[in-house]
């Protein structure tokens, strides 16, 4: 069964960096998309970036010029680096390895940015 475990979230202040990492396990994640969604309390969960096997990258207008996204086929392994976080970036950040059969979620890791 696959799984995939989050980690590197937490309180930050406004404009400082965190860098989220997603481990895939029971699963080769090298040919699937990978990516990251969040949720803030009282939103539904949008994509923040997504990169898929051949290394494309897409974003989310609102992190563009702010967050990176990339991957390491042999671990097995999505990050996410955030830089100039926003308040606004608050939320629980969930990994998703896209697969032609379901997804896969992480259990999500808490960020928050406030000062």
């Amino acid at each position: 069964q696959a799984q995939l475990v989050e980690s590197g979230g937490g309180w930050v202040q406004p404009g400082g960096s965190l860098r989220l990492s997603c481990a895939a396990s029971g699963i080769s994640a090298r040919l699937n998309a990978m990516g990251w969604y969040r949720q803030a309390p009282g939103k539904e969960r949008e994509l923040v970036a997504r990169i898929t096997s051949g290394g494309s990258t897409n974003f989310a207008d609102s992190v563009k010029g702010r967050f990176t996204i990339s991957r390491d086929n042999a671990k097995n392994t999505v990050d996410l680096q955030m830089n100039g976080l926003k308040p606004e970036d608050t939320a629980v950040y969930y990994c998703v390895l896209v697969t032609l059969q379901r997804n896969y979620w992480g259990q999500g890791t808490q960020v928050t940015v406030s000062s």
